[in-house]
């Protein structure tokens, strides 16, 4: 079977997963983890779809305000629920388990280039996309595990990005001529691993706690640094920008656009809390 065959049937294939281990968690009462799953997963699907019509779409702004409000309101939760419960457990545990969780998703730059070399049924994006979206589900699972009464707002923060995330990696398929059904694999990968993941009971440990909630920060805020809108030419947003006449006076306004989404990004998560606390 060719590559361009077999792209389908691999999102296909996640999205048959996801529902299997959807019936297991309903069963297993894992309502928040299921819940956040499942908004990711419409999140990033649902985006593909204008995604795949803006294939040559000069709207550079939409990618800056989609990106810019995730990662700030991931930047923000990070910080409010992940941070000071691992410093709460042991501040220098939490504190490697920062530093870890940053160097590896740094780390995980290399792997997804890497496998770029390799003729796999999917593209680099969409390989990058889906170890982002098993590594976040894996870590959810875990910290909504280890402290039930976390809130929903929490994770659904952390999974804002899929939106502006599924938009864009589906734009760049559509532009290169490939089948945008394969993102539905990255989709419904915050799911699959979440799922699993909750099932696993952690045995009660400050220590462990400590280095869990630090490396989930650690992580999530290298994805959240991933998603900061960067206005620059050769970047994503400058490969739209440039298919405009005034590309460099454009970059400099959307720049503007990049530092006020990110701070809405923000101030939407401190609202919540607000409401919520």
């Amino acid at each position: 079977m060719s590559q361009s065959a077999t792209r389908p049937l691999v999102g296909y294939a996640g999205v048959l997963a996801f529902v299997v281990l959807s019936g297991l968690a309903v069963t297993a009462g894992l309502w928040k983890v299921l819940t956040i799953g499942w908004v990711a997963f419409v999140a990033m699907a649902g985006a593909s779809i204008p995604g795949k019509r803006a294939a040559a779409s000069k709207h550079a702004g939409r990618l800056v305000w989609g990106y810019g409000l995730a990662a700030g309101a991931m930047v923000t939760s990070a910080a409010v629920f992940l941070l000071p419960q691992a410093f709460g457990f042991d501040p220098k545990i939490g504190g490697f388990g920062v530093a870890a969780g940053i160097l590896l998703g740094f780390a995980s730059h290399t792997v997804g280039h890497r496998l770029a070399h390799y003729d796999l049924p999917f593209d680099a994006t969409t390989a990058h996309l889906t170890a982002h979206s098993l590594t976040a589900g894996l870590i959810i699972g875990v910290v909504y595990a280890a402290l039930p009464e976390l809130g929903l707002l929490l994770g659904l923060a952390i999974v804002s990005h899929k939106g502006p995330a599924g938009y864009a990696a589906a734009r760049r398929l559509a532009t290169n001529g490939k089948s945008t059904s394969v993102i539905l694999l990255p989709a419904a990968g915050v799911g699959i691993t979440a799922i699993l993941s909750g099932l696993v009971a952690l045995p009660e440990s400050a220590t462990l706690n400590a280095a869990v909630f630090g490396f989930a920060a650690g992580i999530f805020l290298h994805i959240a640094m991933d998603f900061l809108p960067r206005c620059e030419v050769g970047g994503e947003v400058g490969e739209v920008a440039k298919l405009t006449d005034d590309a460099h006076a454009l970059l400099d306004r959307l720049r503007i656009h990049a530092v006020v989404s990110t701070s809405i990004g923000a101030f939407a998560v401190f609202g919540a809390w607000l409401v919520v606390a």
